[in-house]
């Protein structure tokens, strides 16, 4: 993910805890160094991150009047909290940005992304429709103007990098007849697989019992190995390293879940079989539920 768009979703993610909560309890500059830690270590343009939701903040009340003008039947507090602080950054770079920088058809081409990573399922057409409306009203600034071929980076070998090792399972257990999975929802609206870090000298299992403890309060038995994903990200000292995350089968027992104080999570649940395939899941999770399910079908 290009470091701009990273720094927009991690503005969004900020800007969705305070709208949330309408303001209260939230240090917007707490909270966007909390997100940038989680989601973005090591992010290179932080400084954009810190102006932008500056900004947003700033003219808040004048882009929230445009909202209302551009859609009359949307009145603002009917927007959801998603669609409404992605406009807001949206109109922020489109009306008040450096066009030098962020040209107008990159802040509303990257406002839709954002609708289409976060949003609901006619979200980007609903951002593409206000944000179309502003612009044409604009007179379309820079409608002719060829954007700017991204730098292309040198290839990573990831032989050379540091290894940071997670473990994290698919956990399931039975009750009435029936198999569920417990699954953690994270701050960027995907249900995933609980995991954690491995701490040194302990063993993948080892580590991943514990994790699963912490982060949603089950005792679990390790059952098989399903599979390993790896992906290159930054340290805000070591620089790019490897991330490499081992995931196993687990079996509890059917209890709550507890879930852990994260500003990366925001919910746990119990998912029946059959509830599993309605869920939005990252694509590198969906090999290992298939696989799970195979192996618990066999036994």
């Amino acid at each position: 993910m290009a470091n701009r768009h990273l720094s927009r979703s991690i503005v969004l993610q900020t800007l969705f805890e305070w709208d949330f909560l309408n303001g209260k309890d939230v240090n917007v500059k707490e909270a966007m160094a909390r997100n940038l830690k989680e989601f973005a270590p090591g992010l290179e343009d932080d400084v954009f991150v810190a102006f932008l939701l500056e900004q947003v903040l700033k003219k808040r009340e004048v882009i929230d009047e445009i909202i209302e003008k551009a859609a009359p039947d949307w009145p603002i507090d009917k927007i959801s909290v998603v669609d409404r602080n992605i406009l807001r950054i949206g109109l922020t770079e489109l009306l008040f940005g450096d066009r030098n920088q962020v040209p107008p058809k990159v802040a509303i081409n990257e406002a839709i992304e954002l609708a289409k990573t976060f949003g609901g399922e006619n979200s980007s057409k609903f951002i593409n429709g206000v944000l179309g409306a502003v612009y044409k009203e604009m007179g379309e600034p820079g409608k002719d103007e060829i954007s700017k071929k991204k730098k292309i980076e040198e290839p990573v070998d990831i032989s050379k990098l540091p290894v940071e090792k997670k473990g994290g399972a698919l956990v399931y257990a039975k009750k009435d007849n029936n198999i569920y999975f417990a699954m953690v929802h994270d701050v960027f609206g995907y249900w995933t697989i609980a995991k954690g870090g491995i701490e040194e000298g302990e063993n993948e299992e080892d580590a991943t019992k514990r994790e699963i403890k912490e982060e949603i309060g089950l005792d679990v038995n390790i059952q098989e190995k399903l599979g390993e994903n790896q992906y290159v990200a930054k340290h805000p000292e070591q620089g790019k390293i490897l991330k490499k995350v081992t995931y196993f089968l687990a079996e509890s027992e059917y209890r709550e879940l507890v879930l852990e104080e994260s500003g990366g999570l925001d919910g746990a649940k119990w998912f029946q079989l059959s509830e599993i395939p309605e869920l939005r899941i990252y694509n590198d999770i969906i090999p290992l539920i298939s696989k799970a399910i195979e192996i618990i079908s066999k036994k």
